[in-house]
């Protein structure tokens, strides 16, 4: 096996194992979101109040977020996958555009 390919696997083998921890803190962030979340919204009702709301949207709009980086921008994700390969046709010639 020669240098690029072993390069090439290994630069894979990161940017993989980078993507899977990603994707993992994500799934980590929506679990602890969900079940604060119910607690707080269990707390609330409990009590006859609707505060649990307040959390629950300005927290829900980081996870949003955080799930927009991690599947849609970062690298290895469809969008920027895209972005990336028109990039290179533009930088090929391919595409003046």
């Amino acid at each position: 096996m020669n240098d690029d390919t072993t390069s090439s696997s290994d630069r894979t083998e990161r940017l993989a194992r980078r993507r899977a921890g990603a994707k993992m803190g994500w799934y980590i962030h929506a679990t602890v979101y969900v079940l604060v979340n119910l607690f707080l919204v269990i707390l609330a009702s409990s009590r006859g109040q609707n505060w649990a709301m307040y959390p629950l949207l300005g927290w829900g709009l980081g996870l949003l977020i955080h799930g927009a980086v991690v599947f849609f921008i970062a690298p290895g994700g469809n969008f920027y996958d895209r972005l990336l390969e028109r990039e290179r046709k533009a930088l090929r010639g391919g595409d003046r555009g």
